[in-house]
């Protein structure tokens, strides 16, 4: 345990010196040993209730269960077991879309801030360095946590990693995060807020809760992307992979999408029947399953998992885009898994961890091993949607530690079921490749799609999905997380994909295909596939337009192991139980939904080639109006 002293050599704002030394203790945990210790609270007992006083009556945010392998960390609130989407809130006057304090609230933020000082100042606090970006690129920073709530700074430096003040030397912050939970209650009627204010040289972070996702999470990727904004780079919203074939063959893919998309997915392993087989899909009509046989898959070795830096420090100037991970800890969801043996490899890890984890909404007994299928309940009687675990990356199996070039990027779209008698805009086929034009377009809008189980929906966001539309998640998918302007972070995006031109782009459905429910298969299938062909080289004889111009071209076949998938997966307009109209339908609420949401891009900041490609959504154009206008690499 450092004194803090520690803290001397930071540069720091008065009002924030001022409550470090004015606090009855600040503790500078010096091994992560020690931080995780005090996450059980004084005693160190079975359950530690993390407590505030809120207007004199005694609220539980949270309880630590000491469990074998690590803390089961729960929340009394079912709203607080995931992310609110409207948490965002901007205190500068810097640029940005996202609303503003004063907007939304009435008043400017000063006032909020001298409270949240004020409050620090008389709580046991404990102090943790980290470096927002992971080990190798991040940027300094520093989190100051009440010393109660040391389960939320312990999962904040396994997903950051771990570091000393010493091992960082003299320094300013680049970010700080400070925690402040009753003020969800005595400022904000309850509800997630958490309050971005930037200068050219810091970030500061106010969660105003204890669910670690929009703030220890989703927070330092706001100040990556901050950071990015500033210096011309992006922090995707991706996981990737390195998959070698049967044959040795090496193919590096990028997987976007929005919440719920799949990005977790891509790094696991296909999911087999208890014979051996793969189940492609169930017609939800006439309940009859598609199984394919596949004697041998690919092996796979994540590079990262949802933060992915393409930082200009592991540019190689090949043509292809060279990520590496943003975080040195993973924040797994684990709703997937719902019994032993989905994921040996993971749950091993997570079962037996070289050091005891953090668990989230995970039903963890005293003293007893937490199991990763065990998910809390909801007071509906159903299984938390979001339990999640946090993991070191040094404890994944097979992981990367490089930086990897990327081979294809996919970006997948959750897609509701569509028919004939019920038309959806679930109509994209197993996989599509499509010029890097409309392969930006899907990423300005990023379609969250059917049943997101990620975040807490708003109630209209809810009422929409539930009537088969669209809610987009917006640019890059990344953009729910940054405090900028959707212009410039579109412009940034476009720069980024005609930067890197030796890349494939391909979409890719989850959820169902048309008729058929689907899960992940196609996705896993597809990631075979591509790896299969050499990192998804194609030849243009071998694709055809798709009947919506927005899916770019299907492959006129697809064949694993010698089976062929059938055609109905890949053009869905030829499903029995869909048929022409049906697709036309879905096509028509995909497109329309489009243009509603790009006609807010057309303004003078915008890049004039992404003005070109916008207005030729708008009106109507065909695939080989945008490969005219940037380009197919096969």
């Amino acid at each position: 345990m450092h004194t803090l002293t520690q803290l001397d050599r930071l540069e720091l704002a008065p009002d924030v010196r001022a409550a470090l030394e004015a606090a009855p203790s600040v503790t500078i945990p010096a091994t992560r040993d020690e931080l995780y210790a005090l996450s059980l609270g004084p005693d160190g007992g079975r359950t530690f209730w993390v407590d505030y006083d809120v207007d004199g009556e005694v609220v539980t945010e949270a309880t630590v269960t000491r469990c074998r392998n690590g803390i089961a960390v729960n929340y009394p609130e079912d709203y607080m077991r995931r992310r609110d989407p409207q948490c965002m809130v901007i205190a500068d006057d810097h640029p940005t879309d996202k609303t503003r304090f004063a907007d939304r609230f009435g008043h400017s933020f000063d006032t909020t801030r001298a409270d949240t000082m004020a409050w620090l100042a008389h709580q046991d606090l404990v102090v943790v360095p980290f470096k927002a970006g992971g080990p190798r690129h991040g940027s300094p920073s520093i989190a100051i946590v009440p010393a109660n709530a040391a389960f939320f700074a312990t999962a904040l430096v396994d997903l950051q990693g771990w570091v000393t003040f010493e091992e960082l030397g003299d320094f300013s912050p680049r970010s700080i995060l400070y925690v402040a939970p009753p003020f969800r209650h005595t400022h904000f009627d309850g509800k997630q807020v958490v309050v971005h204010d930037r200068s050219e040289t810091l970030h500061e972070i106010f969660a105003y809760n204890l669910y670690p996702g929009p703030s220890a999470k989703k927070g330092v990727f706001s100040v990556l992307l901050d950071i990015g904004e500033q210096e011309g780079w992006i922090t995707a919203h991706a996981s990737s992979v390195r998959v070698t074939t049967p044959y040795d063959n090496e193919t590096v893919i990028m997987h976007e999408g929005a919440s719920g998309g799949g990005k977790s997915e891509m790094c696991q392993e296909l999911r087999r029947e208890d014979d051996g087989r793969i189940l492609l899909g169930t017609n939800v009509a006439t309940g009859e399953p598609y199984l394919i046989t596949l004697s041998e898959t690919s092996d796979l070795a994540p590079v990262t998992d949802d933060m992915t830096l393409c930082h200009p420090a592991v540019q190689d100037g090949s043509g292809k885009m060279v990520v590496a991970d943003a975080e040195a800890g993973w924040f797994v969801r684990v709703d997937n898994l719902k019994s032993y043996g989905a994921d040996v490899h993971f749950e091993r890890a997570v079962i037996h961890p070289d050091e005891p984890l953090v668990f989230f909404s995970i039903d963890g007994v005293p003293d007893a091993t937490a199991l990763p299928w065990e998910h809390t309940l909801d007071s509906t009687g159903k299984p938390c949607p979001n339990p999640r675990v946090v993991i070191p990356r040094t404890m994944i199996h097979g992981i990367v530690h490089e930086p990897e070039p990327v081979d294809v990027r996919t970006f997948g779209v959750r897609m509701p079921a569509c028919t004939s008698d019920k038309p959806t805009y679930g109509i994209m086929g197993m996989t599509h490749f499509v010029p890097p034009a409309i392969a930006w377009l899907w990423r300005l809008i990023a379609p969250r799609g059917d049943k997101n189980p990620s975040i807490g929906e708003a109630a209209d966001a809810v009422k929409t999905l539930e009537h088969g539309g669209m809610v987009s998640e917006g640019v890059g998918s990344y953009w729910p997380f940054s405090t900028g302007t959707q212009v410039e972070a579109a412009n940034l995006l476009l720069r980024q994909i005609l930067e890197f031109n030796r890349t494939r782009y391909v979409l890719t459905p989850n959820q169902h295909i048309g008729a058929y429910q689907v899960g992940f298969s196609a996705e896993w299938l597809t990631r075979e596939w591509l790896a299969r062909k050499g990192g998804g080289r194609m030849r243009a004889d071998q694709l055809e337009p798709a009947r919506c111009a927005l899916f770019g071209y299907a492959p006129k076949e697809m064949t694993l192991d010698g089976q062929p998938i059938r055609r109905t997966l890949l053009r869905p307009e030829t499903q029995s139980h869909v048929g022409e109209a049906a697709y036309d339908a879905g096509c028509a609420i995909l497109t329309g939904f489009f243009k509603s949401e790009l006609a807010k891009f057309l303004t003078d900041d915008l890049d004039p080639l992404g003005r070109r490609i916008i207005e030729t959504c708008l009106v109507d154009g065909g695939v080989d109006d945008y490969e005219a206008l940037t380009p197919m690499y096969l």
